[in-house]
């Protein structure tokens, strides 16, 4: 019998955004994701279309990574395009992370609530391939 090995809050959130499917279907759906996992604050979210387009990339982009860590196809394009949309979203580091800082010690530089948002996904990332998780979670 094997011991089941309790995620961290940053593998939680990569898997709970990969595995949106069809339930991220409109910008609508992206304020509910953000504001459900504490990603953005209560209230209106300004989302554009280009803002809902490099959600999709990105979440398209890890799940693609993932499928091919697991041995099954995964669509270079898609993570190109989700590549692209990293290299476009800027995160610092903090020397001294709040302590509700769940996910990683990097934290989003950007005003942008829709930007801040998927910056936080991205330290989320950071932190399950830095620690190696990522090899745990499942799609």
């Amino acid at each position: 019998m094997t011991t089941p090995i309790e995620q961290s809050a940053a593998a939680a959130l990569v898997r709970a955004f990969v595995a949106t499917g069809d339930s991220l279907g409109d910008r609508a759906d992206l304020a509910r994701f953000l504001r459900e996992h504490r990603l953005a604050t209560d209230g209106a979210i300004p989302i554009t279309l280009a803002d809902f387009d490099e959600a999709i990339a990105l979440r398209d982009g890890m799940r693609a990574f993932l499928r091919r860590a697991a041995g099954q196809p995964g669509d270079p394009e898609a993570l190109a395009r989700g590549q692209r949309v990293l290299d476009g979203l800027r995160v610092t580091v903090r020397l001294e992370p709040p302590e509700d800082a769940a996910f990683s010690v990097l934290a989003p530089a950007v005003v942008d609530e829709v930007r801040r948002g998927l910056a936080r996904l991205a330290g989320a990332w950071a932190t399950v391939l830095a620690t190696g998780e990522w090899r745990r979670i499942g799609l």
